[in-house]
């Protein structure tokens, strides 16, 4: 899948953004951070809807119900990391961030992996 890319250098900006973050103690800084959030979640809706479009046009033998479960809960950790950082607005908030952040990374290098796999 060619959205694995993307979504992992806008996860690692995100990740660096927010470790700065915890280092500082400083809370979420606001309208910027909170963008570049929305932009990683954007293109993670984007690959959604292309993997179950992919999914459901190829030949390759692919585990249908993980891939899916990985689809739609890759989705959902990012506003769950900046629900937290926002309810939490100490380093704990942005360090649960950091998880939901490296959730993504590790949810994405195994959608790609289940994807890999199946075409070999």
């Amino acid at each position: 899948m060619w959205l694995v890319v993307p979504v992992l250098v806008l996860t690692a900006l995100c990740g660096i953004w927010t470790v700065v973050m915890v280092v500082r103690d400083e809370s979420p800084p606001g309208d910027r951070f909170f963008a570049l959030l929305a932009v990683l979640l954007a293109v993670l809706v984007v690959q959604l809807v292309v993997g179950l479009v992919q999914l459901s046009t190829t030949s390759r033998d692919v585990p249908t119900a993980t891939f899916v479960s990985y689809l739609f809960t890759v989705v959902l950790a990012v506003p769950f990391g900046a629900a937290l950082a926002l309810v939490e607005r100490s380093r704990w908030g942005n360090g649960a961030l950091l998880v939901a952040l490296l959730t993504v990374a590790a949810m994405e290098t195994r959608l790609d992996q289940l994807w890999r796999l199946a075409g070999a």
